[in-house]
């Protein structure tokens, strides 16, 4: 079989296993993979973690070393490919394979996947699990010339790193079937998809669901994230409910299509949203919102910010998009609405707005149920230890 489901784990003999773990950024390893680790250490193995260092690097290469397991910096840029950073990338992590000699390599988020499945061209007897954690710009619906060509690259890249995969792993049906049909996994090769992340639903818990109407974006300021869509959605209901509140919260991003430092002083002078800046932790935001809103189209995995919104009880509006359209059940846990339009937005935040209470409490209860049946991270990395034999 080629495709493979992520369900229940079943009882494997622990075999220690060396296993070196690259990600996206040193605070991806403590926030997204952080459990897994631990889970993975517990089971006997011996972990290496590698992340490109950013702001939060001592403070999870001193989480990490609490578990025993070694951090290693590697400077992996972000916003597009640059030849010469990518390049040093690239000899960085076939250095990182040559110094540890790993049996087992998990990789996730793009140029970690690709350059660590590169550099495995020449260690054939290494296990290598990439995980595909969203598509992100280069596969949106943005139109232009650059995204075009980062396309087609990205393409053939992917195709030469994963085809020493062992095992490619999804966070939805919607990527696993992009990449099968443009070639980027070999006929026969295996994968899996798993439901997102997963979420602690200790570090989010529920908490009570506020009467005001608050609603919430968190997000990277990308176009594709739908960030201009959420601010013309509110000034659409604002003309119907002056007293509606929307909140933003999340960093200027140095992506082509990120919004730039005027446009968004601009939405605050007009009032349109309140903005919370970048925040470094996201619990007490959830809290004080009614509704969270991700009008993305950017080609998520499965966005962790709605599974922290869910977990904390709250109704979702999110788009019918890949990655995102996973998270909502129709008019049980939320809305789901049309991407990259602003009227079918503001219409789902007035359907929220103008429910009675013991709709939107129900909607609150299954997004809560949702979590426990799907998304907490127990469940999911018990998934990942089955597709990954660890």
């Amino acid at each position: 079989m080629t495709e493979m489901a992520g369900g229940a784990a079943q009882a494997l003999p622990v075999v220690s296993r060396r296993v070196l773990v690259i990600g996206g950024t040193a605070r991806s390893l403590s926030n997204f993979r952080g459990p897994l680790l631990k889970l993975l250490g517990e089971r006997g193995h011996r972990i290496v973690a590698a992340a490109h260092p950013d702001a939060s690097a001592e403070g999870v290469r001193r989480e990490l070393a609490a578990l025993s397991i070694p951090f290693e910096p590697l400077a992996i840029g972000r916003g597009g490919l640059d030849p010469l950073e990518d390049w040093r990338t690239a000899r960085a992590i076939r250095a990182l394979i040559a110094r540890h000699a790993p049996e087992v390599v998990i990789a996730y988020t793009a140029k970690p996947v690709i350059y660590a499945g590169l550099a495995l061209h020449d260690h054939p007897g290494v296990r290598f699990h990439p995980m595909i954690t969203g598509l992100g710009y280069a596969f949106s619906e943005a139109r232009g010339v650059k995204r075009i060509l980062l396309h087609a690259l990205l393409t053939r890249l992917y195709q030469r790193s994963l085809a020493n995969a062992h095992t490619t792993i999804f966070q939805n049906p919607d990527d696993q079937a992009l990449f099968r049909e443009c070639g980027l996994l070999a006929p026969g090769a295996r994968s899996a998809v798993v439901d997102g992340s997963g979420v602690d639903a200790a570090l989010f818990p529920p908490r009570p669901l506020p009467r005001e109407p608050v609603f919430l974006m968190l997000a990277r300021l990308m176009v594709e994230k739908g960030v201009r869509v959420y601010v013309e959605a509110a000034r659409l209901v604002h003309e119907r409910y002056p007293q509606a509140r929307f909140q933003l919260a999340g960093a200027l991003d140095p992506n082509p299509s990120s919004v730039r430092s005027a446009e968004l002083a601009a939405w605050q002078s007009a009032g349109d949203i309140e903005y919370l800046g970048k925040l470094e932790s996201v619990q007490a935001a959830l809290a004080a919102c009614r509704c969270y809103v991700l009008p993305s189209w950017y080609r998520e995995g499965i966005p962790r910010s709605v599974l922290e919104a869910m977990a904390t009880g709250r109704p979702i509006i999110t788009t019918d998009s890949p990655g995102c359209r996973e998270t909502v059940e129709p008019g049980i846990n939320g809305w789901r609405v049309e991407p990259r339009s602003a009227r079918a937005l503001a219409d789902a935040m007035l359907a929220l707005i103008e429910a009675d209470e013991t709709t939107v409490t129900a909607m609150a209860r299954a997004s809560l149920a949702q979590v426990e049946r799907r998304y907490d991270v127990r469940r999911v990395n018990r998934q990942l230890l089955e597709i990954t034999q660890l």
